[in-house]
């Protein structure tokens, strides 16, 4: 048996030789994939003329920061930690910043400390109350990358040892100084400091959905102007037109009859003359656009009724479904790609708002998905029936059972402005 040359290509796949399938005749053997980086210039085209390219890029970004975050801690510290998170407007740069990276495969958010080397790595028992003065956002474009860290050993393995903004004057950052956000991952194996650190845009992939259906939707509106057409039929129009003065006269003659047409609704021709109109037909069109903006979304994993900010379609469909697996999808987003990149930036607020005592606060995402009157109702109730049992069946101390109802009452937004004391009850115990 020979052995195939380390230079021939070894497929595995069904082969039919009498039908050619799996040999070099079939019609998918010349089929492949090839990779075409898009350049910048070429991205913010898309952003800027696309309005399928701009939600792409936008919709995820916008819907991962617009209900924020929900801190636990006392209410005198998470009022601090708001009104610091507002004068920086952390979460307008945060969803900046993902949408720098969504767009372009990567961007950072520096934080600055009064005092602090940004050259040096950042160590956190350094930082003192009101130090954290400013937040900036930083497009990929405006960071050069240093020296890739090659030591497998390292945390930072792979990725640059340190990042300097260009611009007239070069300033150095160390990593730990930086909230860093590397747009689509390339997961690219073999090569140390692949992009150098950062990912690939998110239209890279989702390139060919969006041209596809810009390309559909704009046929489809020149085809309007095909709707129907005018046809009149000249008796030897080929001998007319070969003389320049017949060619002339005959010119005049079609304007003056359309003039005749447009201004009496009628159309006056010669006996030999025949005129008929033909007109296009745009059924199936709508579905061919529809199918068209169906990949657009699978391509963006944005469900087809939040992408188009429609409501769904069928007597029975909610569309419910869609979007509940949606926002799971944006709360990875938020727990597995935001919650990291802002750790440092995170303990530096909290630092410089609260001092060093913070060991007891963390915070959780606001829930994206919003209950309907009827669902909020059968909650309420069964909330308020499930405390009346408890109370009754005399298992908890009713100061706990009281907090803790309050607590129910509040998460539940039930009674979301109701604030529990040991004065909200009686002495007797009544909750």
């Amino acid at each position: 048996m020979n052995n195939p040359s380390p230079l021939q290509a070894v497929r595995d796949s069904f082969k039919n030789l009498v039908a050619n399938l799996g040999t070099n005749r079939d019609k998918q053997a010349s089929g492949g994939y090839y990779l075409n980086t898009l350049t910048p210039d070429t991205l913010s085209a898309i952003y800027r003329t696309s309005w399928m390219g701009r939600k792409t890029v936008d919709i995820p970004a916008k819907d991962a920061t617009r209900k924020w975050r929900e801190w636990e801690a006392e209410a005198e510290q998470i009022e601090a930690i708001e009104k610091e998170e507002k004068r920086l407007l952390l979460p307008q740069k945060i969803m900046y910043a993902l949408r720098l990276s969504r767009l372009y495969g990567g961007s950072a958010i520096y934080f600055s400390i009064d005092g602090d080397d940004p050259t040096l790595p950042l160590e956190l028992e350094s930082v003192k109350p009101g130090s954290l003065s400013f937040v900036t956002v930083f497009p990929k474009s405006e960071l050069r990358t240093g020296e890739i860290d090659q030591d497998p050993m390292s945390k930072n393995y792979s990725m640059p040892k340190w990042y300097e903004i260009n611009g007239s004057s070069t300033q150095r950052i160390d990593p730990s100084r930086l909230a860093l956000f590397t747009g689509a991952e390339t997961l690219t194996t073999g090569t140390m400091g692949i992009n150098e650190g950062w990912g690939d845009s998110v239209l890279q992939s989702a390139f060919e959905a969006v041209r596809n259906a810009d390309s559909t939707a704009s046929n489809t509106a020149s085809l309007v102007y095909e709707a129907k057409v005018d046809v009149l039929k000249i008796p030897d129009l080929a001998n007319i037109m070969s003389n320049p003065r017949t060619r002339a006269m005959l010119e005049q003659r079609v304007e003056l009859s359309a003039q005749l047409k447009g201004n009496n609704g009628m159309l006056i021709i010669d006996g030999e003359e025949d005129y008929s109109q033909k007109t296009f037909s745009f059924s199936g069109l709508p579905e061919i656009t529809y199918q068209a903006l169906q990949a657009v979304s699978g391509a963006a994993d944005i469900p087809i009724t939040r992408f188009l900010g429609q409501s769904p379609a069928g007597l029975t469909s909610t569309g419910e479904s869609d979007l509940k697996n949606y926002y799971d999808s944006v709360n990875s987003m938020q727990t597995l790609v935001i919650t990291p990149a802002l750790e440092n930036l995170d303990q530096v607020l909290l630092r410089s708002t609260l001092g060093s005592d913070i060991d007891d606060i963390s915070y959780s995402w606001a829930s994206l998905w919003q209950m309907s009157d009827e669902q909020k109702s059968k909650i309420s109730k069964e909330a308020a029936e499930t405390i009346k049992i408890l109370a009754e069946s005399g298992l908890f101390m009713d100061a706990d059972l009281a907090s803790a109802a309050a607590n129910v009452l509040i998460e539940h937004s039930i009674l979301p402005s109701f604030e529990f004391t040991e004065a909200n009850h009686s002495e007797e115990g009544d909750l």
